[in-house]
């Protein structure tokens, strides 16, 4: 199966969407990024993700007018630098401040940022762009998705190998500039890096609003001139 669905799969490439940026990306990557860097303003972000970029408008069909980039984390897994995934999905999300209100929870801090696991409804409503500065093949840990996992609700991570192993793999290989989309509660894994080096930018978009006096890292919405 080579052409996914976003609907209908959960996921979904965009080959060369981001070739005619790649440059504007390379600063982003230094030094030390195990576990990724996470971006704490969107000042970095307004050429690749403005919304007249190719990615915006692809989301914006998807989400609608209002959505914006929530969260930005920058990953380069390479030798030296190296980690795997097991199964899991995408269940937090970054906001300014703390604020105890009913249904978040599982508070953190993260690199200096407050996360916090939000109801479902929102991370179900959300989608993830992950932007390749390098290709990835078979060898080089590209991201295993479980293809409809979308679709099954909250799944608790002693669950997540069982429940993934139910729908059929798929392995999403890349060539540098690359886009790839996905449901943001996706069941997926990686493994480690084998080959060259991997560096990827993963952008979280939302279209909602937060519970106030929650808000988004980015709500300013620097991104949407």
């Amino acid at each position: 199966m080579n052409d996914l669905s976003l609907e209908r799969d959960g996921a979904e490439r965009a080959p060369g969407l981001a070739s005619d940026r790649l440059s504007a990306l390379e600063p982003l990557f230094t030094e030390g990024l195990r576990a990724g860097r996470r971006l704490k303003s969107t000042d970095e972000l307004t050429e690749i993700v403005g919304e007249r970029s190719p990615i915006s408008r692809q989301v914006a069909e998807r989400l609608g007018a209002s959505a914006r980039v929530v969260r930005a984390i920058a990953f380069d897994k390479r030798p030296g630098d190296n980690w795997s995934l097991g199964w899991h999905q995408d269940r937090t999300i970054c906001v300014k401040a703390r604020h105890e209100i009913t249904g978040f929870r599982a508070w953190g801090r993260k690199q200096g940022l407050w996360h916090v696991q939000p109801p479902f409804s929102i991370i179900a409503n959300m989608i993830t762009a992950r932007i390749h500065l390098d290709p990835v093949d078979a060898r080089n840990a590209p991201l295993r998705i479980a293809l409809g996992s979308h679709r099954m609700g909250p799944v608790e991570d002693r669950n997540a190998t069982r429940r993934a192993t139910e729908l059929p793999e798929f392995q999403c290989c890349a060539d540098a500039g690359d886009v790839w989309l996905y449901a943001t509660p996706i069941l997926h894994a990686s493994a480690r890096a084998s080959g060259h080096g991997r560096r990827v930018l993963q952008l979280d978009f939302a279209a909602e609003d937060l519970s106030s006096p929650l808000e988004w890292l980015y709500d300013d919405r620097p991104v949407r001139s």
